[in-house]
Protein backbone atom coordinates (compact mmCIF):
# COMPACT_ATOMS: atom_id res chain seq x y z
CA UNK A 1 0.00 0.00 0.00
CA UNK A 2 1.02 3.60 -0.51
CA UNK A 3 1.44 5.96 2.49
CA UNK A 4 -2.21 6.94 2.00
CA UNK A 5 -4.35 4.36 0.25
CA UNK A 6 -8.09 4.00 -0.24
CA UNK A 7 -9.79 0.73 -1.16
CA UNK A 8 -13.23 -0.76 -0.63
CA UNK A 9 -14.32 2.29 1.33
CA UNK A 10 -11.32 2.08 3.65
CA UNK A 11 -8.62 4.71 4.03
CA UNK A 12 -5.18 3.47 5.12
CA UNK A 13 -2.67 5.94 6.55
CA UNK A 14 0.93 4.80 7.06
CA UNK A 15 2.29 5.62 10.51
CA UNK A 16 5.99 6.07 11.26
CA UNK A 17 5.29 5.00 14.85
CA UNK A 18 4.66 1.64 16.53
CA UNK A 19 1.10 0.48 17.07
CA UNK A 20 1.40 1.38 20.76
CA UNK A 21 2.72 4.89 20.03
CA UNK A 22 0.21 5.51 17.22
CA UNK A 23 -2.62 4.44 19.53
CA UNK A 24 -1.28 6.71 22.27
CA UNK A 25 -1.14 9.62 19.81
CA UNK A 26 -4.71 8.94 18.67
CA UNK A 27 -5.97 8.83 22.25
CA UNK A 28 -4.22 12.15 22.91
CA UNK A 29 -5.82 13.79 19.86
CA UNK A 30 -9.26 12.56 20.93
CA UNK A 31 -8.75 13.97 24.41
CA UNK A 32 -7.48 17.35 23.17
CA UNK A 33 -10.40 17.64 20.71
CA UNK A 34 -12.95 16.62 23.34
CA UNK A 35 -14.08 13.60 21.34
CA UNK A 36 -15.54 10.78 23.40
CA UNK A 37 -13.79 7.41 23.37
CA UNK A 38 -16.55 4.81 23.58
CA UNK A 39 -14.40 1.68 23.43
CA UNK A 40 -10.78 0.57 23.01
CA UNK A 41 -10.42 -3.04 21.89
CA UNK A 42 -7.00 -4.69 22.06
CA UNK A 43 -7.53 -7.43 19.47
CA UNK A 44 -3.98 -8.77 19.76
CA UNK A 45 -4.18 -8.77 23.55
CA UNK A 46 -7.41 -10.72 23.46
CA UNK A 47 -5.89 -13.16 20.97
CA UNK A 48 -2.94 -13.69 23.32
CA UNK A 49 -5.31 -14.38 26.24
CA UNK A 50 -6.96 -17.04 24.03
CA UNK A 51 -3.57 -18.65 23.35
CA UNK A 52 -3.28 -17.23 19.83
CA UNK A 53 -0.78 -14.89 18.26
CA UNK A 54 -1.45 -11.92 16.03
CA UNK A 55 0.44 -8.73 15.24
CA UNK A 56 -0.38 -5.69 17.37
CA UNK A 57 -3.92 -4.59 16.51
CA UNK A 58 -5.97 -1.95 18.32
CA UNK A 59 -9.48 -0.71 17.53
CA UNK A 60 -10.70 2.62 18.88
CA UNK A 61 -14.37 3.54 18.69
CA UNK A 62 -15.11 7.21 19.21
CA UNK A 63 -17.33 10.10 18.28
CA UNK A 64 -19.58 12.94 19.25
CA UNK A 65 -23.32 12.30 19.58
CA UNK A 66 -24.01 15.84 18.34
CA UNK A 67 -22.31 14.90 15.06
CA UNK A 68 -23.50 11.33 14.61
CA UNK A 69 -27.08 11.49 15.83
CA UNK A 70 -28.36 13.68 12.96
CA UNK A 71 -26.97 11.12 10.50
CA UNK A 72 -28.71 8.26 12.29
CA UNK A 73 -31.98 10.22 12.40
CA UNK A 74 -31.76 10.83 8.65
CA UNK A 75 -30.77 7.25 7.85
CA UNK A 76 -30.98 4.71 10.71
CA UNK A 77 -28.75 2.18 8.90
CA UNK A 78 -25.70 4.40 9.35
CA UNK A 79 -25.75 3.31 12.99
CA UNK A 80 -24.05 0.09 11.86
CA UNK A 81 -20.99 2.21 10.98
CA UNK A 82 -21.18 4.71 13.84
CA UNK A 83 -19.57 5.67 16.12
CA UNK A 84 -16.45 6.28 14.11
CA UNK A 85 -13.69 3.68 14.25
CA UNK A 86 -9.94 3.69 13.72
CA UNK A 87 -7.98 0.47 13.44
CA UNK A 88 -4.28 0.71 14.31
CA UNK A 89 -2.49 -2.38 13.08
CA UNK A 90 0.86 -3.84 12.10
CA UNK A 91 1.27 -5.33 8.64
CA UNK A 92 3.28 -8.38 7.61
CA UNK A 93 6.48 -6.40 7.04
CA UNK A 94 6.18 -4.58 10.39
CA UNK A 95 4.69 -1.42 8.88
CA UNK A 96 1.99 0.33 10.92
CA UNK A 97 -1.31 1.54 9.52
CA UNK A 98 -4.32 3.51 10.70
CA UNK A 99 -7.42 2.38 8.82
CA UNK A 100 -10.88 3.93 8.88
CA UNK A 101 -14.08 4.14 6.83
CA UNK A 102 -14.02 6.85 4.20
CA UNK A 103 -16.73 9.45 4.88
CA UNK A 104 -17.49 9.43 1.14
CA UNK A 105 -18.02 5.68 1.28
CA UNK A 106 -20.43 6.06 4.21
CA UNK A 107 -22.24 8.83 2.34
CA UNK A 108 -22.80 6.51 -0.63
CA UNK A 109 -23.46 3.36 1.39
CA UNK A 110 -26.22 4.98 3.45
CA UNK A 111 -27.48 7.51 0.89
CA UNK A 112 -26.68 10.48 3.10
CA UNK A 113 -26.54 14.07 1.95
CA UNK A 114 -23.21 15.78 1.50
CA UNK A 115 -24.25 18.32 4.14
CA UNK A 116 -24.85 15.61 6.74
CA UNK A 117 -21.64 13.72 6.01
CA UNK A 118 -19.69 16.85 6.97
CA UNK A 119 -20.58 15.97 10.57
CA UNK A 120 -18.19 13.00 10.45
CA UNK A 121 -15.83 14.02 7.63
CA UNK A 122 -13.62 15.58 10.30
CA UNK A 123 -12.09 12.12 10.73
CA UNK A 124 -9.78 12.85 7.78
CA UNK A 125 -8.30 15.90 9.52
CA UNK A 126 -8.39 14.22 12.92
CA UNK A 127 -6.23 11.23 11.95
CA UNK A 128 -3.67 13.07 9.81
CA UNK A 129 -1.76 14.50 12.80
CA UNK A 130 -1.72 11.07 14.47
CA UNK A 131 0.56 9.69 11.76
CA UNK A 132 2.53 12.89 11.06
CA UNK A 133 6.25 12.53 11.69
Amino acid sequence: MNPTTSENGLVHLASPYSVAETTKRLLSVLEVKGIQLFCHIDHSGEAKRAGLEMPPTQLLIFGNPKGGTPLMLAQPTVAIDLPLKALVWEGEAGEVWVTYNSPGYLEERHHLTHELIKNIAVIDDLLGPVVAA
